[in-house]
């Protein structure tokens, strides 16, 4: 037979057929000269990736040759080539020892200027105790009898619930389960205590860390802001050094925890062989809005109560047992904007009760700065094949058409794992559309925010701890930490584990994650 051809069987004729069945059957051969379709067999994104893997290893493949004519041109040095090349040495001496002093010059800045390595040797996520946990039909329930929402108010809450990716087991803090709610400054300072205490005991506990190795201690809250501070509350718990850099950040939302981040990584490259903690937390009992406005209704059925604490270090000796190691961070701000500066916003309404307002612009605000940010990280991290084809598509969109399509990169090539702030199920929901990710890359950002809600700048910790619980967490994955805070901002953090990670003791995964994943209905 010829190879070009293709031979099928088919069967022709009408009805069921059996031993004494009235329908026809017959079998036809057939042969084609075409040749299969490479489009329908041949899975196009591994020729990407293949076209990925041969420009990622250009520059090693153009060195091939080069090493191989060096190898070949040493083979067949003799004693008197060596000979030659030792008097040529002696009689330049004074040549010999300036390269050399310029050598040593050079190593010796290079290392003393050189950006000190961070590691993150744990950290602690906070798991509130059952009885706070708000299931929907009880958080319907509580909202009904405080007598502070219209029926309208009501009704926008409970679909809200419906559609926001909540589960039954998320948790508010003692005080919105009393009856009425008594959002007072003790119980604010309680709620505080309870998460911040609780995720830093877990934290030093597991780390094996005393509270006075701690030399930078930096904590976010965007809500609750009290005298002395929180981070002054941390010191006088566990009696911190006198000398230690404490800081406090307020108002600065849900990407705080980045910016903390960020914070206590250039302090660490200014003082050696130090200890930093970050502790990411929101309070939430005295930023209960009872109100009636809608764009003000909305935190109440998204924020929950969580907390994290994270233990970062320069000591080159932490890099043995750490989990990860900060590779980049990248921080964006569209507060020049008028509508970006007003998306997310405290305000009173017009009966004067306070709230945070959500702007119906959000979500398009959040994808400017999104844009914003990967623009700036993307050479950062992405494989020089993306970049090539990025710049290859914006070059021809500029000289060629404007009608071509930008090319946008694939960044499951540059990470393993993504911590998508839960903010609730429509960022996720537009992060997984615009970023091209498949369902498994923001399974822990939707679990997350189905097991605890919105925990603000702390989800993204919750997050990398479900990775960690599930397992797959493998030396040398990269993970990409993506956050959005009022102002308007958006933040990044990429980390690299430096071994197998499996989850700490107590972790806020522990009780749960043999559910998980669960399956959410749209």
């Amino acid at each position: 037979m010829d190879p070009g051809r293709a031979t099928y069987v088919a069967t022709a004729g009408g009805g069921s057929s059996g031993v004494g069945g009235g329908g026809a059957v017959g079998v036809q051969i057939q042969q084609s000269r075409r040749l299969p379709d490479f489009l329908q067999s041949v899975n196009l994104k591994y020729v990407k990736l293949g076209y990925h893997y041969l420009i990622s290893n250009l520059l090693t493949l153009c060195f091939v040759p080069l090493i191989i004519v060096t190898l070949i041109e040493a083979s067949q040095t003799n004693l008197d080539n060596v000979r030659q090349l030792w008097l040529h040495l002696q009689y330049n001496l004074v040549s010999v020892v300036i390269c050399s002093v310029f050598l040593v010059f050079g190593l010796t800045v290079y290392i003393m200027t050189r950006p000190r390595p961070v590691y993150l040797v744990d950290y602690a996520c906070y798991r509130p105790p059952d009885h706070l946990k708000a299931p929907a039909h009880s958080f319907m329930e509580h909202s009904r009898l405080t007598g502070d929402f219209d029926d309208s108010s009501l009704e926008f809450q409970r679909k809200i619930l419906e559609r926001s990716g909540l589960g039954d087991e998320t948790y508010v803090p003692e005080a919105m389960h009393s009856i009425p709610p008594r959002p007072t400054m003790a119980a604010a300072r309680e709620e505080a205590e309870k998460v911040m205490y609780g995720a830093l005991d877990n934290l030093f506990a597991n780390a094996n860390v005393k509270p006075k190795d701690i030399g930078i201690l930096v904590v976010n809250c965007s809500l609750f802001n009290p005298t002395p501070s929180l981070s002054a509350m941390i010191v006088n718990k566990y009696k911190l050094r006198g000398n230690i850099r404490s800081f406090n950040l307020g108002g600065m939302g849900c990407s705080a925890g980045v910016i903390a981040v960020d914070l206590a990584k250039d302090l660490l490259q200014v003082h050696r062989n130090t200890n930093a903690v970050v502790v990411s937390t929101e309070n939430i009992t005295q930023n209960w809005y009872f109100g009636n406005k809608k764009s003000m209704l909305i935190p109440n059925c998204l924020f929950r109560v969580g907390g994290a604490a994270v233990l970062l270090s320069n000591k080159s000796v932490d890099r043995r047992h750490a989990k990860y190691k900060l590779v980049h961070v990248v921080r964006t701000h569209r507060g020049a904007d008028d509508k970006a500066f007003r998306c997310v916003y405290q305000e009173q309404d017009d009966n004067g009760k306070t709230g945070v307002s959500l702007s119906k612009d959000l979500m398009a605000i959040a994808g400017g700065a999104l844009k914003t940010n990967i623009t700036t990280l993307g050479p950062l991290v992405l494989p020089i094949s993306e970049q090539l084809l990025f710049f290859a598509t914006l070059l021809v969109k500029k000289l060629f058409s404007k009608d071509v399509k930008p090319y946008i990169p694939d960044f499951r090539l540059a990470f393993d794992h993504f911590c998508i702030h839960a903010g609730g199920r429509a960022v996720i929901d537009e992060l997984e559309k615009n970023l091209q990710l498949l369902p498994i890359h923001v399974e822990a950002s939707r679990m997350t925010l189905h097991r605890f809600g919105n925990t603000s700048s702390s989800s993204i910790w919750y997050e990398l701890a479900y990775m960690e619980a599930m397992g797959r967490m493998r030396k040398g994955n990269r993970v990409w930490q993506i956050a959005f805070g009022s102002g308007f901002k958006c933040n990044s953090a990429v980390w690299q584990a430096l071994r197998n990670v499996k989850p700490s003791r107590n972790g806020p995964w522990e009780d749960s994650i043999h559910n998980y994943p669960v399956k959410l209905t749209s």
